[in-house]
């Protein structure tokens, strides 16, 4: 079933390989076990079901929270020639029976429902279905610890009761220890196996400001946004009054933005949404109620005009940049009147103890002189050893010090009250604070008490919240917020590893002294102005088919597009994201435009003539592709190319006599050879792609019967 699956990758969605985790992830689910997939936004989450729904025979359910996010999918999955629908409120009882009769006639792969429509067909059609499998996105929302609870979620464990023999699949891009835990208890899963991916993200930008006057703030943004020209960008605030100030703000400098919140009436959201999606709308000033059902894929930064109130809130929303993995930007600013506001909102929920806390870990991380992107990823439970140097710590680094010891007295104290203290009992414990608490609790008889009593009670709160930022114990928000130590923190308490820690510093005054940078504008290369020709194409494309533009192709594959210049239908398959539906559909054009630009430009080596150039040096294979940075595949391409179109190349010193025959005995069995990995298989993966390529462009010139000469 795996070969069927890298099949499917390439044929439908236009990939040559699986991401980490993916293809394990489907194998776990097509042996129809309880799956649990935790992958970063941008991770490939939803191919991890999607796949194995299109070779399972029956239909997939998937449950997803937003009307918006269920029609991204669709639209997408039907771009690719795949049967899917939803079916929601947003549709008409005519458009509803229609999906009804496909699914009971399964003549879908996927269904998309919400919980609540799913709570709604209870007792009714929907049972009589024939379910291969139930993904379940979002999966975060069953835990009342996560970011983004919803009740509605906890009753599909009701399902997961009456489909006893069917694979459940429950996805999320956010989830600390004990929302996982949730996901499996609440959902009902049996015995499932959890996948967790790194959440690194390093294709973000991650800067943090913080305390800047507002009339400064709206200086910097502005020069941000014009250094970003046609860049699409979303703005967080907290109130709905910032986001139409903001969107004010940017329609007086001629930017084009608009505001969104739960205010507008539900066509005007709806608009505004489509608008943004399919590139009318740059720029979007929102409250979070904005983004979380939107897969657009060139997102190219996010701006939080005020402190999120949680650190799973803002990797989400910090995810919605950069989902095609180009570099994007995040920028983070905060004050304190954000943190009084968001701590009073947080007072009046019955869970004010939780929300507190994570408030407070997300002001730690904004305040932190610690890696950001070491912060983010333990937050999640993940290591990273090394500074990530993307980040504005990373770029202007504290003065650092050895806090290997300074960190095992604080997690010895812990291990020795059983990990049963949070903050301000640690503290205390490492000062040997003289109160009636220590002495009830028997604390003063540890061999820790004291032991930190030449620190103040601030240098211990600066360095407990760098051991908190980089993982060596975490806030068990389950258990009073007790600090539990971590795998990694064990390492340093046991002296395995050594950590290095910015060095306390009193707090100085801040100069906020404005420097204008000067502007300047760079001339665009020849692959950016091919980028934008494309972009172009793709919008057409888009608003004929009344699809958003990244449904058509993502920033990322047409950026390859604009670097490789394919020329012909095999050079434009093996371009990353282009399956075999959408080289039907849309290679005919791209192709065109591309070869249009090339002959209007000025006269410059193509990548051909760099390969060729290299070949007549007397170069090998591999030393090309070492040279110009392109895999061997990518070069035998080249080479096939440039023989098809005459140039004298031997491209029989390239193969032999023996593979030649290899393929000419199995390519009756195929109709076509623009897909290679067929064939590779065929050939029982003994002669490599690169070798198969320029063969077949051998036997075509040659007239396929022609002997070697």
């Amino acid at each position: 079933m795996l070969t069927k699956a890298k099949e499917i990758l390439k044929s439908i969605f236009g990939y040559d390989s699986f991401r980490d985790q993916q293809e394990k992830i489907i194998e776990n689910i097509l042996a129809k076990k309880d799956t649990i997939v935790l992958m970063p936004t941008g991770g490939g989450k939803s191919v991890c079901f999607q796949i194995p729904a299109l070779i399972l025979e029956n239909l997939t359910i998937v449950i997803s929270p937003l009307i918006s996010l269920m029609k991204d999918q669709v639209d997408a999955l039907k771009s690719n020639g795949v049967a899917a629908a939803f079916y929601n409120s947003s549709m008409s009882e005519i458009e509803k029976k229609v999906i009804q009769e496909k699914a009971e006639k399964n003549e879908l792969k996927l269904l998309y429902l919400s919980p609540e429509t799913l709570l709604q067909l209870s007792n009714s059609w929907f049972y009589s279905l024939k379910i291969s499998l139930v993904a379940i996105d979002e999966a975060h929302c069953v835990s009342m610890w996560g970011h983004d609870f919803r009740p509605e979620y906890t009753q599909i464990k009701i399902l997961r009761n009456q489909l006893i023999d069917i694979p459940f699949v429950a996805l999320t891009a956010t989830a600390d220890r004990i929302t996982r835990k949730d996901i499996a208890t609440h959902l009902g899963l049996v015995d499932p196996i959890t996948f967790l991916s790194s959440f690194n993200r390093p294709n973000l930008e991650l800067n943090v400001k913080g305390n800047i006057p507002k009339q400064k703030k709206i200086d910097q943004i502005l020069d941000f946004i014009e250094s970003r020209s046609n860049q699409s960008g979303i703005i967080y605030c907290l109130s709905r009054k910032e986001t139409e100030e903001w969107s004010q703000i940017l329609k007086n400098n001629k930017i084009n933005a608009h505001h969104y919140h739960a205010g507008l009436t539900s066509e005007e959201r709806d608009k505004i949404q489509t608008d943004f999606i399919n590139d009318d709308i740059g720029i979007i000033c929102a409250t979070i109620a904005f983004g979380m059902g939107i897969d657009k894929s060139n997102v190219r930064w996010v701006i939080h005009n005020n402190l999120p109130k949680n650190i799973e809130g803002y990797y989400q929303e910090i995810g919605r940049a950069g989902r095609d993995s180009l570099k994007s930007d995040t920028l983070l600013y905060y004050n304190y009147r954000d943190v009084k506001l968001l701590a009073d909102f947080a007072r009046e929920s019955e869970h004010s103890q939780v929300l507190l806390e994570k408030l407070n870990r997300m002001l730690e991380y904004a305040e932190a002189t610690t890696c950001r992107r070491k912060i983010l990823l333990a937050y999640f439970s993940e290591e990273l050893h090394e500074n990530c140097g993307h980040c504005d710590v990373c770029k202007n680094p504290p003065q650092t010090i050895d806090g290997t010891i300074l960190a095992q007295k604080a997690l010895s104290a812990i291990a020795r009250t059983n990990e049963s203290i949070g903050n301000n009992t640690l503290i205390e414990i490492l000062r040997g604070a003289k109160t009636a608490d220590m002495y009830s609790k028997k604390y003063n008889e540890l061999k820790t008490f004291g032991i930190g009593a030449d620190l103040s009670v601030n240098e211990w709160l600066f360095f407990i919240t760098q051991f908190k930022n980089i993982g060596l114990m975490e806030v068990a928000y389950d258990d009073s917020m007790h600090f539990k130590i971590t795998p990694f923190g064990k390492k340093v308490l046991f002296n395995q590893l050594k950590i290095s820690i910015a060095n306390y510093k009193p707090k100085e005054k801040i100069n906020n002294k404005k420097v204008k940078q000067p502007k300047f504008v760079e001339s665009l290369s020849e692959n950016e102005l091919l980028f934008d020709r494309l972009k172009l194409l793709r919008r057409k494309i888009a608003v004929e088919e009344n699809v958003p533009a990244y449904i058509v192709f993502s920033d990322a594959t047409l950026q390859e597009m604009a670097n490789e210049k394919p020329l012909t239908n095999n050079d434009f398959l093996a371009i990353q994201g282009v399956g075999m539906q959408k080289l039907n559909s849309y290679g005919e054009e791209f192709i065109t435009l591309i070869k249009q630009f090339i002959a209007n430009s000025t006269p410059k080596k193509t990548t051909y003539d760099e390969t060729l150039e290299l070949i007549q040096q007397g170069l090998s294979i591999d030393e090309i592709a070492l040279i110009r940075k392109l895999s061997s595949t990518t070069i035998f391409s080249h080479i096939a190319k440039l023989y098809a179109d005459g140039y004298p190349i031997k491209v029989q010193h390239y193969f032999d006599d023996e593979q030649v025959e290899k393929i000419k005995k199995v390519l009756p069995n195929f109709e076509s050879t623009l897909q290679l990995k067929p064939i590779y298989e065929a050939l029982n993966e003994e002669i490599e792609y690169g070798i198969i390529r320029l063969i077949l462009t051998f036997l075509e010139k040659n007239h396929v019967n022609n002997q070697l000469s």
